[in-house]
């Protein structure tokens, strides 16, 4: 174990793609789970090799997290999570304070599994509850009810050091009123962290699918910033900090460090279907992206020890996805990052955006207001020159 500052911080991302449903809202890389046995283990044995193979891309790290995300890891053998962690551990000299997360459902099943994931060396779980009431789960197509949902977080708050809730909001028939009292439920079963998110209407979802046939219709701007307003004022009231758009933490040991890791432009592996990694090597930005198919990602790590393809960013486009992710966190981006949009305290662009009151005035780094945070995308976009 090392806490050396001089040595790399990395990340690892390991995608776990199957599902027990497949969510309507939801457009990640997954498939449902139905009892593929052979090829979960196939899977498994992919991702320790092709963690293994980009031991030798990255050079000596600094191990700060590890991420199982999904589909729902919860549903990988637990003894098959031991393993992953135990090769990342392996590989790079693990932080003292690693944090090891796994995303999971609050199914009655799922729940069951917590203590032997626990005993795999999981210490930080973000529980997707989504919702507290049965109407709104059911319209999410989820397959918990609230009274699992409570089981779930008061079983993981015993079993694991840090526990975080997934929440959506501005759901058909939503108010202000009637999210700030689910926020003060949702607190009330004692995390250290909360996200939540807006309902978004991604392209090729059954939701797409259902607004474009007039089903339901989405939250407007109004409504959605009226949410959004009422979110950062509870949980600002019970002492939670909006460290990101969509993260809230009690206290800075409750942040995300793997998130942290994305937002601050730290290097990360991934492994798994469809992941995504990024790798300083020869002072330029390298994006990977692993093959989307199980059986193709399986046969390519088999066939060339990798399981992605490598594409080294421009400037331009290093310093594009900088600005993206950084202006999600409080804490921006420095100055020299996105140097190559020509962006600078100076800049006429930034000097109306600060005159607007969406980006902060500081010399040191570029940051967004709170007024800005709640149109970030319209105001990367300006930034960015699109």
């Amino acid at each position: 174990m090392t806490d050396d500052p001089g040595v790399p911080e990395l990340g690892v991302y390991v995608h776990w793609p199957y599902c027990a449903r497949i969510c309507p809202y939801c457009d990640f890389n997954v498939v449902r789970d139905r009892g593929q046995t052979d090829q979960q283990a196939a899977l498994a044995d992919a991702i320790v090799a092709d963690l293994t193979a980009q031991r030798a891309l990255t050079g000596p790290r600094r191990l700060v997290s590890v991420f199982f995300g999904g589909g729902t890891p919860s549903l990988m053998d637990p003894a098959a999570v031991a393993r992953v962690i135990e090769t990342a551990r392996r590989l790079w000299d693990a932080a003292r304070d690693l944090e090891i997360s796994l995303e999971a459902n609050p199914t009655d099943g799922e729940t069951g599994r917590f203590a032997a994931l626990a005993g795999a060396g999981v210490n930080r779980l973000s529980l997707g509850v989504q919702a507290l009431d049965g109407a709104s789960l059911a319209f999410l197509g989820r397959n918990h009810d609230a009274a699992a949902a409570r089981r779930a977080a008061e079983t993981a708050a015993r079993l694991f050091p840090r526990l975080s809730l997934d929440l959506i909001y501005a759901r058909p028939g939503q108010t202000p009123d009637l999210w700030a009292e689910e926020l003060r439920r949702a607190l009330d079963w004692g995390p250290e962290h909360l996200s939540p998110y807006q309902l978004t209407i991604e392209q090729g979802t059954a939701f797409d699918r259902a607004v474009r046939r007039g089903s339901f219709r989405p939250a407007d701007e109004a409504l959605g910033a009226a949410l959004y307003e009422t979110t950062q004022t509870v949980l600002e009231a019970a002492g939670f900090d909006a460290y990101e758009v969509s993260n809230h933490a009690r206290g800075e040991a409750a942040r995300s460090r793997h998130n942290l890791v994305y937002w601050r432009g730290r290097d990360y592996v991934g492994a798994g279907p469809g992941a995504h990694g990024r790798l300083t090597r020869a002072g330029a930005r390298t994006a990977t992206t692993a093959a989307r198919g199980i059986d193709a990602y399986i046969r390519r790590v088999a066939d060339t020890g990798v399981g992605f393809e490598a594409e080294t960013l421009s400037p331009l486009e290093a310093a594009e996805e900088r600005l993206l992710m950084g202006l999600r966190i409080d804490e921006g981006v420095g100055w020299g990052e996105v140097g190559a949009l020509e962006l600078s305290p100076d800049a006429p662009i930034v000097q109306t955006l600060v005159a607007e009151g969406l980006l902060a005035d500081d010399p040191a780094r570029l940051r967004a207001t709170r007024d800005g945070r709640l149109v970030l995308d319209w105001l990367t976009g300006r930034l960015a020159g699109a």
